[in-house]
């Protein structure tokens, strides 16, 4: 079985590589490779999209490279091969996002990304550093998380989910953010599992043997 992370020039993967190559290890899961060559994509059993920066900017980092993208989508949607999101690579699930211009996203779950916009004003945005999570929904993915858990975020924007049944988890910063979506065969974290120490980790684990 081989994972690959796609590189798009949209983000640091070096924790993020390290991180899965220890679960897969760990899971004898098979490779983790990171990659932009969309022929590697195309093969691949798992699919991992990180993100960092601007909604704008990683969209269109990925798009540029067209086989690249390509590959990703006809390997989700056509092959159902499990897929995870991570940050703005969550947010490109979504239909639209709203962050300088908007912009499309894959549309894989329906919604749109919006400034983070806390009722208590003395809260700073980006919303950065721990938070506990909430679970909406239970997903193989989150098989051992509970409640509680703490994950690593940093960002200014986030998803409203159209539909609820497809928001796992969640977190309150003065107010309701989404942490967690997915549908089928993809799944979507705003925070950095790769960041998250043990609940992250077990994420990452619970991914690479996750059987949609």
């Amino acid at each position: 079985m081989t994972t690959v992370l796609v590189d798009y020039d949209s983000g640091n993967l070096h924790s993020a590589q390290k991180a899965f190559e220890r679960m897969a290890v760990e899971g004898n899961a098979g490779a983790v490779i990171v990659t932009s060559d969309p022929d590697v994509v195309a093969k691949a059993d798992r699919i991992v999209l990180p993100g960092d920066g601007a909604f704008p900017h990683c969209k269109n980092e990925l798009f540029s490279r067209t086989a690249l993208a390509e590959a990703i989508i006809d390997s989700v949607t056509k092959r159902a091969v499990p897929f995870m999101g991570i940050c703005v690579g969550m947010q490109m699930l979504a239909t639209t996002g709203h962050e300088y211009e908007e912009t499309a996203g894959f549309g894989w779950i329906a919604g749109d990304i919006r400034k983070i916009t806390p009722a208590d004003p003395a809260l700073k945005v980006p919303h950065m550093g721990w938070n506990d999570l909430i679970i909406d929904t239970p997903h193989p993915v989150l098989a051992g998380i509970e409640t509680g858990e703490h994950a690593y975020f940093v960002h200014s924007y986030a998803m409203d989910v159209a539909n609820p049944a497809e928001r796992l988890a969640h977190v309150d910063y003065a107010g309701d953010i989404t942490a967690i979506v997915g549908r089928d065969n993809i799944i979507g974290m705003q925070f950095h599992p790769e960041k998250s120490q043990d609940a992250g980790l077990r994420m990452i684990g619970n991914f690479l043997r996750w059987k949609p």
